[in-house]
């Protein structure tokens, strides 16, 4: 399979050429304006070609100009296109290359407003009508720790069964915290300026949090197909800035002052704020769930991007912790109502972890207090990075099957109905009867 590259203007467009697929073509055409976004991006496949430990064999054709997405659409240079870089366009880019017959990779969110969702809809009919694929690049689904969440959920022995959970307290919670300032590939991230204009990256509850609510839905409702109509209440939503000195955003994008499209988002003091951050309280099928964003510039020494995971059940909690207390490092506990030596647990976990071992072997469980820690192999912790390589892998797969499962398109148009809706709320549209 040929692979096309358009407008690569985040860094995911890189970290998916780092490494090769024995079923695509080491040459790819790429397609963007003259800059220095297009410059990081092949900057970055370059390191990927000359490192010293398997080194990548890619072949760069560059298309640079102002009418790249014209020569794009009239090109059809490739079988599957990639598309990772401002989002402000990228609905226009998505129905573009599905137009064009090519199937589509994209970088989340692929919609980051209401009329970027309808602009979505259509995509996904058009490419139904092509016999093309259009699916978004959901990594977190192959973090280890939130595989043996979904595991142990589904082991009644163990989980019981999901609660309902309440406003007050969610059977589902997701919290996410990202930095602005951190490492990508070894090397300090260079940071658009657009990152930081809502109108262009998008705001915190349309972004990472498509993530969260991806989650929600692979892990409670595995291979449901869910109508948001039907299944989904927005029960509230809100948000608030990040705040960026100056100082601080010329350390990440290397400028020297904020371009003419920030003015709206500057203060008097000089600081930036931009609406990173975010919050949406729902219900899907009854279901109470809560999924949180939250940017901050830098994380403390030592830490990098945490994410906090709860699955409350009638019989255990599972949590996904990243803190101190773990180095940092997402950890899976199970936590028995009952506490750690409720009657028949230990041996109902013990069955368990047989039958966990089974597709993941060598994990185990310890006591840890009052609840069970889940021990994984280091073999599992392959990295965040490595995570865009096996979410290719599977696209390519489909790919060549011509055929996503029937699940998946109706649940990205549900996650992105969501994150869409719950932005007008936060924004003060009250919400529709219908949702």
């Amino acid at each position: 399979m040929k692979l096309t590259v358009l407008d690569p203007g985040h860094f995911h467009a890189a970290l998916l050429q780092k490494t090769m697929y024995p079923d695509v073509d080491p040459t790819v055409h790429v397609y963007a304006e003259e800059g220095p976004e297009l410059a990081d991006y092949l900057q970055k496949i370059e390191s990927y070609n000359t490192r010293a430990e398997a080194p990548t064999a890619w072949r760069m054709q560059v298309h640079a100009g102002t009418d790249f997405l014209d020569r794009f659409s009239a090109d059809r240079a490739g079988d599957f296109v990639v598309i990772a870089g401002n989002n402000r366009r990228k609905a226009e880019f998505v129905t573009r290359a599905v137009a064009a017959g090519m199937n589509v990779l994209a970088d989340k969110p692929m919609a980051i407003d209401t009329a970027g969702f309808e602009s979505l809809r259509r995509a996904f009919a058009d490419a139904e009508a092509r016999g093309v694929l259009l699916y978004d690049i959901m990594t977190e689904r192959h973090e280890i720790t939130t595989m043996l969440q979904k595991v142990f959920s589904r082991i009644p022995a163990v989980f019981g069964e999901l609660l309902q959970g309440s406003e007050r307290e969610p059977a589902v919670v997701k919290e996410s915290v990202h930095h602005f300032s951190k490492r990508v590939s070894g090397a300090p991230v260079k940071r658009p300026a657009w990152f930081f204009d809502v109108a262009q990256q998008g705001e915190g509850l349309v972004d990472i949090t498509t993530h969260l609510v991806d989650l929600v839905q692979w892990e409670c409702f595995p291979e449901e197909i869910l109508d948001f109509s039907r299944d989904f209440r927005i029960l509230g939503a809100k948000r608030w800035p990040t705040v960026i000195s100056p100082a601080q955003f010329a350390q990440v994008t290397q400028l020297t002052g904020y371009p003419g499209f920030l003015a709206k988002d500057v203060r008097p003091d000089g600081s930036l704020h931009t609406y990173a951050n975010g919050e949406i309280d729902y219900c899907i099928r009854g279901v109470h769930a809560k999924v949180s964003v939250l940017w901050n510039f830098e994380a403390p020494p030592g830490a990098g991007d945490t994410h906090y995971s709860v699955l409350r059940g009638s019989k255990a909690n599972l949590v996904i912790r990243q803190g101190a207390a773990e180095a940092h490092q997402p950890v899976l506990y199970i936590e028995p109502v009952g506490g750690a030596d409720a009657p028949g647990f230990v041996a109902a976990l013990e069955q368990a972890l047989s039958r966990v071992r089974e597709a993941y072997p060598g994990v185990d469980a310890k006591r840890a207090g009052d609840r069970w820690q889940v021990v994984v192999p280091a073999s599992y912790h392959v990295g965040h990075e490595a995570h865009f390589a096996q979410v290719a892998a599977g696209f390519l797969a489909c790919v060549a099957k011509g055929a996503l499962p029937a699940w998946e398109v109706p649940g990205m148009i549900a996650k992105y109905r969501l994150t869409t809706r719950a932005l007008e709320i936060a924004r003060g549209n009250p919400p529709m009867r219908t949702q």
